[in-house]
């Protein structure tokens, strides 16, 4: 069973939200303000959390802001129905992912489970989990879904982590928004949806310099993106064995 919080201060929202996820195997934690909301996610682990952005007291765009210094778990934020705004400014502050309110409960579901398919997967002794992939000073562990550059750790949300992984495995080539889409958020990309515009801004910020290219997620006006694969440098894979309990 996955576990979520929900913060948002329509009780009755939550209430009909919490019946209708329990159903569908969540079990669900409510906050009715930010304050207590992001006390309680700082207190217990969830597996994604559901975050409106008018909240009494501490809006949800500031609860976004602390929880990223501290964590990085998954956060669907709801957000007023056609306010193109509130969803921008979530998915800059780490979000993972938006609907507009009122929102069926169905797709809230769908996009939840499709952010669920993308959290860490235990370790084991499977080729896909164990296969490291590097790009020059660009390394990436798909089991783990981590990733660091010059040896530091990237610290990335889990949809700007898969985007990473397809561009890095299709470096050199175009990815289009389409193809991003449907499958780093598992979704079809909508009209006027700039939600992975704005997570591969925000990727390109964390990563910087790479490979001597001040911006190596190129835009491909119109069609989507490619990360720059440089003259004589190619995607490598390895094997990675970990023992139980090594350090990684």
């Amino acid at each position: 069973m996955n576990h979520l919080l929900l913060i948002d201060d329509d009780s009755e929202l939550c209430k009909m939200l919490a019946e209708y996820l329990a159903a569908e195997d969540f079990s669900v934690d409510m906050a009715h303000d930010g304050v207590s909301g992001l006390q309680i996610a700082r207190q217990r682990p969830h597996d994604a959390i559901i975050l409106d952005v008018m909240l009494p007291g501490m809006n949800g765009f500031d609860v976004l802001r602390e929880l990223r210094q501290q964590q990085q778990t998954p956060v669907l934020m709801l957000t007023a129905r056609g306010d193109d705004v509130d969803s921008i400014v979530g998915l800059e502050l780490g979000a993972d992912d938006y609907l507009p309110k009122p929102c069926n409960p169905r797709v809230l579901v769908a996009r939840l489970r499709a952010i669920l398919r993308r959290r860490p997967t235990p370790q084991s002794d499977s080729t896909e989990n164990n296969e490291s992939l590097s790009l020059g000073e660009l390394l990436l562990e798909p089991g783990s879904r981590s990733a660091s550059l010059r040896n530091e750790q990237l610290t990335l949300t889990s949809t700007e982590y898969s985007l990473l992984e397809i561009l890095v495995r299709n470096a050199g080539h175009l990815v289009t928004k389409d193809t991003l889409s449907e499958l780093a958020l598992g979704r079809p990309m909508s009209r006027y949806d700039r939600s992975i515009d704005m997570h591969i801004s925000s990727l390109r910020k964390k990563i910087g310099v790479l490979n001597d290219h001040q911006t190596p997620i190129q835009t491909v006006r119109g069609q989507g993106y490619q990360l720059v694969l440089p003259s004589g440098v190619s995607v490598q894979t390895s094997s990675q064995h970990h023992q139980p309990g090594e350090s990684r």
